[in-house]
């Protein structure tokens, strides 16, 4: 595996940094010096990250429980604090690593700087910043209507990460969703509760669902012998609204509770929304920030 890798991208703007697992794509937005100085932070920072990560890896794919772990790395102390008030059910630290590198980024990206807009994709998973009076337009996939549906953020909706989760994703999952797209007060809270809404949008049983054992197909996966979905036969519209529903329970759960701020359910062509989630066709008008995978 080669080590840590950082390009510019062919519009000039954004600058990709991969390592290994890592993916992310940066960019910000403001005064040119700034932006200059913030992207050699994102550079900066990035060097070490999936070390830090390893180096607790044996941990970090334990159970999480309602009582958080002392980790010395600061990506590794976000996984724990985003998943510990979620371990009433089965979790480990790995469903919020995404979101979480996201957030250290970002948080190295903005050290110091003076920045309008910034944001850090990895995957999908993203965190942003806003300004007060700034906002910031994302592309959601996974829909059942393409690159068809946007949300934006606000500076003053107090979201600052956007995670999707589903049994299509780079992950595996419990469950069955096409995509759950979950707003949340940073990447890592919203990557980790997208992986258990995501998981409970689910018929446990149904024949037409085919799993498998994640050791099978990874044998370090995090969810040892869990069955995780591998394909999703056809369901009727009566077991799809069933599925999305039990989701929604444990979105609106999450949500009442104040780890949330909002969720998008979709499967099948059908959708539940939790919170107030603004999905519209496109305007052709409006400048489309990045595409959330």
């Amino acid at each position: 595996m080669q080590g840590p890798q950082a390009h510019w991208l062919a519009d000039g703007r954004r600058l990709h940094l991969n390592h290994g697992p890592i993916d992310l794509i940066v960019e910000t937005f403001g005064a040119a010096d700034e932006r200059r100085a913030a992207y050699a932070q994102a550079v900066a920072r990035f060097q070490t990250i999936l070390t830090e990560l390893v180096e607790e890896l044996p941990e970090l794919r334990r159970p999480a429980s309602l009582e958080p772990r002392a980790f010395a790395g600061p990506t590794a102390r976000r996984m724990e604090a985003a998943v510990a008030p979620l371990a009433e059910r089965f979790i480990t630290p790995m469903a919020a690593v995404a979101g979480s590198v996201a957030d250290e980024v970002l948080a190295a990206t903005l050290a110091g700087r003076r920045l309008d807009r910034a944001y850090v994709n990895n995957g999908g998973d993203s965190a942003i910043h806003l300004c007060n009076g700034e906002s910031m337009t994302l592309a959601i996939a996974g829909t059942g209507h393409g690159m068809a549906d946007r949300i934006t953020i606000r500076a003053g909706d107090g979201v600052r990460g956007i995670a999707t989760s589903g049994w299509r994703g780079r992950s595996f999952s419990l469950g069955v969703a096409d995509a759950v797209t979950v707003l949340a007060r940073n990447g890592a809270e919203a990557d980790a509760a997208a992986t258990l809404i995501a998981n409970a949008v689910d018929l446990p049983g149904n024949p037409a669902i085919g799993r498998v054992p994640a050791r099978d197909l990874a044998p370090d996966s995090d969810l040892g012998q869990m069955l995780v979905t591998q394909s999703v036969g056809a369901l009727a519209p009566g077991e799809v609204a069933r599925a999305l529903d039990n989701g929604l329970a444990v979105a609106e759960d999450f949500r009442r509770r104040g780890l949330i701020a909002a969720s998008a359910l979709f499967l099948a062509g059908q959708s539940r929304i939790s919170g107030s989630v603004a999905l519209a066709a496109p305007n052709k008008h409006a400048q489309e920030e990045f595409a959330h995978a």
